[in-house]
This record gives C-alpha cells, sequence and structure tokens, in this order.
C-alpha cells in the first residue's frame, strides 16, 4: 500500500485545490493530507482567511483525502515522513527549483519526491482579487 503525502494552507478551498488532491491519490492507495499553520503560511505567503479548524475540515470533506494532519510542518523532514508512514511526497508544480529544495530537500534525497500539474487559472489569491474588484 503507497502511502502519498501532500502538503497545503488549504485557505479558501476550491476546485484547483480538488483537482490537486485527486492527482495527488492517483499515484497511491491513501492520501494523507497536511495542513499548514497560519504562521507557516504567512512566513511564504499571507495568511489565511479560514481558521485551522475550517481548512482540516474541508480537506478532510474531500472524496480523495484519507487522513487530514494539522499543523503540518512546512519543511517536510524525515521524522515526519516516518512517523506518518510516508511513501511519497507530492506538491504542485508551481514552486521553482529554489523553494522545492527549501522545503522538499529530505524527500528528494530520499527519491520519493514527485510534482503534479497546478491547476492553471483558479487559485486562492485570484479569488481573494475578484472580491476586491468585482467584475460587475
Amino acid at each position: 500500500m503507497t502511502r502519498v503525502y501532500a502538503d497545503m494552507v488549504a485557505d479558501l478551498f476550491h476546485s484547483g485545490h480538488v483537482e490537486f488532491l485527486r492527482k495527488a491519490k492517483a499515484l497511491g492507495d491513501e492520501l494523507v493530507v497536511g495542513v499548514h499553520s497560519d504562521d507557516d503560511a504567512a512566513a511564504y505567503k499571507r495568511r489565511p482567511v479560514l481558521s485551522m479548524g475550517e481548512r482540516v475540515t474541508l480537506v478532510a470533506s474531500c472524496r480523495y483525502v484519507d487522513e487530514v494532519l494539522p499543523n503540518a510542518p512546512i519543511a517536510v523532514t524525515r521524522d515526519w515522513i516516518e512517523r506518518h508512514r510516508i511513501d511519497l511526497v507530492v506538491h504542485g508544480d508551481d514552486f521553482d527549483a529554489e523553494h522545492v529544495a527549501q522545503y522538499y530537500s529530505v524527500p528528494l534525497e530520499m527519491g520519493i519526491f514527485r510534482t503534479v500539474p497546478y491547476t492553471k487559472g483558479i487559485s486562492t489569491t485570484e479569488i481573494i482579487g475578484r472580491l476586491s474588484s468585482p467584475s460587475d
């Protein structure tokens, strides 16, 4: 049985998130999703709009997700991989090489890191943009 791990902020959960999780799940038998804390998200993006509890509930409701781990570390460590019996670590292909090396160096070294195509045309940032400048 292959346990796939994907981490995310999952703020304003949308169809792009669902598509990412679908693609990640297709790489194995079980999908484990780590949800980053507000502080970790703010360190590289922005502070989430939704609370941790709300984001965990939304991710857990997705049909592709088997397990959700709140307050997942922003950098995936060997201890995290071993503790959660992770066989494969997945992220969208939207990170540049520097960010991949910064956050996924351990799974890269272990040969268990893969990317899946990012869903174009939808993102939390884009949704927030829609709210701040309606097209009416």
